[in-house]
């Protein structure tokens, strides 16, 4: 590690004090009534069930359809798909075969206040068939008036799509703009060619539908017949173009449903017991940082600075903070998650704490004490939270959906005997424990380690009794 200077400690606790504001206020700015979130904050975080409730909607197939076991699976596991795609972990999707229904349980939105199960119904996405058709001709639909219904021959539906991603390329005018990326399966791929060959250069698009709703209709270029495809020129932000790929990687549902009944389920757990929570936490954080820092001094007042960065880390992967991840649900179990991870934090910083001391009074100088003592803690503190992170990654993979790359290892070497579950308080207790692991390495083990050489060289701070140590 290169020489760390004094300036690094204060480089540190402002990088860690402005990540922290940040992930608990956020960031946006308004224009005219439109509202855009720069960095969410703990209150776009989405509450579990358990605290503040939620809708149980109830789908059944559309007319007099009669769907086996096999389809009603299918369609089950397509719900669970678009309810992960937008960041719903907190989920309980049943399916009951002998009346072709398909129960569904899932929380409000994050600031959500006048409950409204039918708009929450709406947020879950059209449940319907997804289809690429020829042209974008639609009809009044006669059966409902101001409704309209897709006119064009299906070149494909969502099974043959294996793959939706957004990203962004550069257009024929050196402009980056939003696309999205396809990757068909056999299935589809033959389809595609054939169409896409049959319309290049021609003004008649290919159009996608979700229903009796047109997502887009872009126009083809030329022939596609490796089985990619880009759909460009209609996304104004990222998020449209991944809004979209979502709602394709949703897949299509084996026949058309109908939400047969609604309702709204009160809190297990309610805001009130959220907010005793939240008041134990901070008391008992409290309890911790005077602990630290009569037992350990000065490295644990950089421990309790530590501690506050790794609980933010924890707030910011769950809030969606990250731009590169989806927002995700908190639960009274993902809760548990990061005061376990918090023990975890403190334990790593206690263990370097007592390896200082101990140096120190082994007559090892300051500078050579602290080098040590963080040299020999990592291994411990490296296996005990390699434990942990096996724990969390087997709860996600065993109990997340099939989609997750955790599932898609472990239900094919583990648990394939078992068949798919997706237990969403299950996966949100891993999900928070991983995150807090994680960042424990990241501010109890190397945040600290820079913060309390940093201190060191300060000639105020050269006192061994600051560290646990006698005077020398």
């Amino acid at each position: 590690m290169k020489k760390i200077k004094k300036s690094t400690f204060f480089i540190v606790v402002a990088l860690i004090l402005l990540f922290s504001v940040s992930s608990v206020l956020g960031l946006d700015y308004q224009y005219g009534d439109n509202v855009t979130t720069l960095i969410n904050g703990v209150d776009d975080i989405r509450l579990g069930i358990d605290i503040q409730g939620g809708v149980d909607v109830t789908f059944a197939p559309s007319g007099d359809f009669d769907a086996d076991e096999e389809q009603l699976a299918a369609a089950t596991e397509v719900i669970k798909t678009r309810l992960t795609s937008l960041g719903i972990n907190d989920n309980e999707v049943y399916s009951d075969e002998d009346s072709d229904r398909i129960i569904v349980r899932f929380p409000w939105q994050a600031g959500e206040t006048d409950f409204d199960p039918e708009a929450a119904v709406k947020e879950l996405g059209e449940t319907a068939e997804l289809t690429f058709r020829y042209g974008a001709d639609y009809e009044e639909d006669p059966e409902n008036e101001g409704e309209y219904l897709p006119t064009g021959d299906i070149i494909l539906s969502g099974a043959d799509v294996s793959q939706a991603s957004a990203g962004s390329q550069q257009n024929d005018k050196g402009e980056y703009e939003y696309v999205v990326r396809l990757i068909l399966n056999e299935s589809g791929k033959a389809a595609f060619g054939d169409a896409t060959t049959e319309l290049a250069g021609s003004t008649t698009p290919i159009s996608i539908w979700m229903d009796n709703t047109m997502l887009s209709a872009p126009t083809v270029n030329d022939a596609i017949t490796s089985g990619e495809a880009i759909i460009s020129g209609s996304f104004k932000t990222y998020d449209d173009a991944k809004k979209l790929a979502d709602q394709i990687n949703s897949g299509a549902l084996p026949f058309k449903m109908e939400t047969s009944s609604f309702k709204t389920i009160s809190p297990t757990m309610g805001e009130g017991s959220l907010d005793a929570i939240l008041l134990a936490g901070l008391i008992a954080f409290a309890c911790i940082a005077v602990y630290m820092i009569v037992l350990y001094r000065l490295p644990g007042v950089v421990a309790v600075i530590a501690l506050i960065g790794q609980i933010t880390g924890s707030v910011a992967v769950v809030s969606g903070w990250f731009g590169f991840m989806n927002s995700s649900t908190l639960t009274i179990p993902g809760i548990a998650g990061i005061i376990l991870s918090l023990g975890i934090g403190v334990d790593a910083n206690i263990i370097t704490g007592e390896r200082i001391k101990e140096e120190l009074k082994a007559g090892k100088s300051l500078d050579a004490a602290i080098k040590i003592a963080y040299k020999r803690a990592f291994t411990a503190i490296f296996d005990g939270n390699l434990t942990n992170v096996i724990v969390a990654v087997v709860l996600m993979g065993a109990f997340g959906v099939p989609s997750s790359p955790f599932s898609k290892l472990l239900n094919s070497t583990i648990f394939c005997m078992f068949g798919a579950t997706a237990e969403g308080v299950v996966y949100s207790f891993g999900f928070t424990l991983l995150a807090g692991v994680i960042f424990n390495f990241i501010m109890g083990v190397f945040a600290a380690r820079l913060m309390v050489t940093s201190l060191s060289k300060f000639e105020c701070f050269k006192n061994r009794k600051l560290y646990g140590g006698d005077v020398k």
